[in-house]
Order: C-alpha cells, then sequence, then structure tokens
C-alpha cells in the first residue's frame, strides 16, 4: 500500500503525498509472530501477571504493547489486515507532552531521521494559476512522519517481546469473573485479562463491547479519499489545489520521487450507504464527485482512480463515546476519541497509550482502578485535540465561492510568519493541555530520564 494524501494530525492543512521509498515489514498472512525472548528489551515484572489482548496493529497497538510488554505483561496483538499496514496519512507532532512521550518512547531521534520534507503547497484556479502560496513550516509540527513509517518503527521495537497475530480478528468477547473469554474469526479460543480495542475509528473491538457504531460516529457532512497516481506534473515536495463549491481536487508529491504523486478528494455529501468493502463502488461514488470540475488536472485524477489499487475512502466523522471502558476492555487511539482527520489523532494515541500502562503498574494491575484513572487523565485531553477537526471538511471545501475566497485570504494570512506562529501555538495548545506524569517504567529510553523533572502544566 503506497501513501494516501497527506492530512495532518495538527489542524486542517492541504498537505498530501504520494508513495515512500520507506518499506515496512510484511509478516505472512494468517500467521503468528512469536517473540524472540532473547532479544526483548529489559523489562519489569511489575504486569507478569496480566495477558493482554490487543486488537490492531497500526499506531495505538503497538505502542501499547510496548509499555505494557516491558513490564513483564504477556501481549498479543491481533491485525485483521494479512500483513502490516504500508502507507496512511503524514502525522505531526507537536508540543512537549508528545516530546516527553516520544523521548520516553527512544524513538524522538528516529523520528527525525525519517522525518517528511514537504516544501510549499500552492491552491490553484480553474486554469492552474497560482493564488495562494502556503509555506510547509506551519503544517509540520515539530516533527513529522508518514504513518506507515511510524507503525513499522513500532513493530519492529516490540516483535521481539510481542506476539503479532495478522490476518485476523475478535469475533465475540465474553467477560467472566476471572477474566475475558475471546473467540476470533480463525484462530482457537483464548482467555486473557484484559482487552484494548485499538483499532480505529470504525472499531471492531468498541462494536462488540459497546453497541453498533452509529451511537458512536458523528458524521460531518463530507467525504475524503485518497489514492497514488503518477507525477505527470512534475512536482518534487510540493502540492496544488483546486476548489469548487462543496468539493476540492488535490495532487502531491511528498517524497521527491519523480514518477510517483499521490491524489485527494474532498466533498461535501449527504450520509452515503456504501459498502467498505466493494472498491469498485467507491470508486464510482468518488468519479460521480469530481465529473465536472474545471480544473484540467481532474481527468488525469479519474485516470488514476480507475486504475488504483490503493484506494482510501471515508466519511469525515467523530467517535463520541461517554466512556472508554467496559469492564476488562479499554478503548485506546482513534477506537475512543478518532477523527478523521485534523484531530492529533497519532500524538493522542502515543500520549495514551504512555498513560494507560502507567496507571496500569501503579494500580498493580487491579484494571478497574487503572481504566478509571486512565479516563480521568486522558478524557478532556482527547477531546480537546479532537475538537481542532471539526471544521476540516469545509476548510478543505468550502461550500460556497464566497467561502472559498475566505479560506483563500486566511491561507494568505497564514503565510506571515508572525501569524503562522501565533496560529501554530493555538494548535499546540491543545496537544499540551495535560500535566503528564512521570511514570518511571520500564523500557523508557535513559535520554528520558533528565527531562523528568520538566514541568510539562499545560
Amino acid at each position: 500500500m503506497t501513501k494516501q494524501p497527506h492530512l495532518t494530525d495538527g489542524h486542517p492543512a492541504p498537505e498530501h503525498h504520494g508513495p515512500t521509498t520507506h518499506s515496512a515489514p510484511e509478516p505472512a498472512p494468517n500467521t503468528i509472530s512469536t517473540p524472540n525472548t532473547s532479544n526483548a528489551p529489559s523489562t519489569s515484572n511489575a504486569l507478569a501477571h496480566l495477558d493482554v489482548l490487543v486488537s490492531g496493529a497500526s499506531i495505538a497497538g503497538p505502542a501499547i504493547a510496548f509499555w505494557l510488554s516491558a513490564q513483564g505483561a504477556s501481549v498479543t496483538v491481533v491485525e485483521k489486515a494479512p500483513a502490516l499496514r504500508q502507507g496512511g496519512f503524514a502525522v505531526d507532532f507537536r508540543g512537549p507532552v508528545h516530546r516527553a512521550v516520544l523521548t520516553r518512547m527512544g524513538i524522538w531521534d528516529e523520528l527525525h531521521r525519517m522525518q517528511t520534507d514537504m516544501g510549499r503547497q500552492t491552491i490553484v484556479g480553474a486554469d492552474d494559476s497560482e493564488r495562494v502560496d502556503l509555506p510547509a513550516y506551519l503544517m509540520s509540527g515539530d516533527v513529522e512522519v508518514f504513518r506507515g513509517d511510524l507503525s513499522a518503527l513500532l513493530y519492529e521495537r516490540t516483535k521481539d517481546s510481542v506476539a503479532y497475530v495478522f490476518g485476523d480478528s475478535i469475533a465475540s468477547l465474553t467477560e467472566t469473573p476471572t477474566g475475558i473469554d475471546v473467540t476470533f474469526d480463525h484462530g482457537a479460543p483464548r482467555t486473557f485479562d484484559l482487552v484494548v480495542g485499538a483499532d480505529g475509528l470504525h472499531s471492531n473491538t468498541r462494536r462488540l463491547a459497546f453497541g453498533d457504531e452509529p451511537r458512536f460516529l458523528r458524521f460531518f457532512d463530507y467525504y475524503i479519499a485518497g489514492f497514488d497516481m503518477p507525477n505527470h506534473l512534475g512536482l518534487d515536495r510540493t502540492a496544488r489545489l483546486y476548489s469548487e463549491p462543496g468539493r476540492t481536487a488535490m495532487i502531491n508529491n511528498y517524497d521527491g520521487h519523480p514518477d510517483r504523486a499521490g491524489a485527494a478528494v474532498v466533498f461535501h455529501s449527504e450520509q452515503l450507504t456504501f459498502d467498505r468493502r466493494d472498491v469498485a463502488q467507491q470508486k464510482r461514488i468518488i468519479a460521480e464527485k469530481l465529473h465536472g470540475m474545471a480544473w484540467p488536472h481532474v481527468q488525469q485524477i479519474l485516470d488514476a482512480l480507475d486504475t488504483t489499487d490503493d484506494l482510501y475512502f471515508d466519511a469525515i466523522a467523530q467517535v463520541h463515546i461517554e466512556r472508554l471502558s467496559e469492564g476488562r476492555v479499554i478503548l485506546l487511539g482513534d477506537a475512543g476519541h478518532g477523527a478523521t482527520m485534523g484531530g492529533i489523532g497519532t500524538g493522542t494515541a502515543l500520549v495514551s497509550a504512555y498513560v494507560l500502562a502507567g496507571e496500569l503498574v501503579a494500580a498493580h494491575g487491579d484494571h478497574r482502578t487503572a481504566f478509571a484513572a486512565f479516563e480521568a487523565q486522558i478524557t478532556k485531553y482527547a477531546k480537546g485535540c479532537q475538537k481542532l477537526s471539526g471544521n476540516a471538511g469545509p476548510f478543505f471545501a468550502p461550500p460556497t465561492e464566497k467561502k472559498i475566497r475566505s479560506r483563500d485570504r486566511a491561507y494568505r494570512m497564514l503565510s506571515s510568519r508572525f501569524v503562522a506562529g501565533f496560529f501554530k501555538r493555538l494548535t499546540e495548545k491543545a496537544a499540551s493541555n495535560l500535566a503528564l506524569k512521570d511514570y518511571g517504567l520500564a523500557g523508557e529510553s535513559v535520554e528520558s530520564r533528565p527531562a523528568a523533572g520538566l514541568n510539562l502544566q499545560p
């Protein structure tokens, strides 16, 4: 899977990309990756009595697996995809709370080595003339990486201490006085002490433990699609964006490759009914929404859409749920506070994983105490970050010509470093609005210890 168009976690921004040259490991489908304890990182035995199932192997899942396995817990990660997912949006991290967690994980420097290098992004007219130029420094936070590269990094850091099961999914959850019985679509039934749902916006774990998705998913009247395409414009780490009322088309190049680019489409719509597994149906919907756009490069986008085998298509939506835990099940990351785009979701997921592991250690593995403390720490923080995404659809694809002009004027103002700096500080406020505890967990990077005394109050 190649890169999908970039939509920054920090705030709505017209950044998007094509394929990356970084490759992720691809375990064989329907297999279990057995931990190699001889190569595992140093651990404590604080949670050695816990057997934990994590659903989802993107970001939140491997992150919580990293921390729990370092505390001695036995961790299994089940992922419905047949292999580790590559590609995905570019994601950014910003502010002292994100930095503290990334440093404690020992990946702060590594992320800088793999960070993106996106240049300017340009809003164009129907004749492809340049109207507004938006500098890259505004949108990328303190460090920005491709989601697929981050996922691969977390997998590499955990594969020797965590059992990964690809090509399978949870079929049922039944709690008992002593554990939670789990059946799978393919694997043999097992009993675990805890289940962590880290399986994204359309979480299967949330559906099984809390109820059907429509109860928790709030639709925001827009859809987004992303796919790869040839770099016929010869872009070099730049992007071009064209808008008409209620719809926007974008082309970009995010890795400097002369042949590869990415496309994105954002459009306003009533809520659609479609089969998430029917790619042909999704392509027809997107093509219909693109039909008649005046930008001359739309035809190349349509040609790429017709042939791509790498389509991302989803509603712009948010998850709203009253609580994150139900018995021995806890939701983490997008499963609990997801937003399709613009909600700093990846940073929130990594922070949440650290806090959940810390509270489990502080509670000596008592899930009732730990889950309550976790929710008290994270809920307000996650919702504050999530709020940043509420205007993403209208921002990308304003509903009227007048609002397109207003959006473009706002972009023009953001080209000023003074205004951009002020706006950047506003977006960092949500990401930093947490008094992050120093749990002193096993597995923390040695380099992070001098920073333990930092005041991370918002």
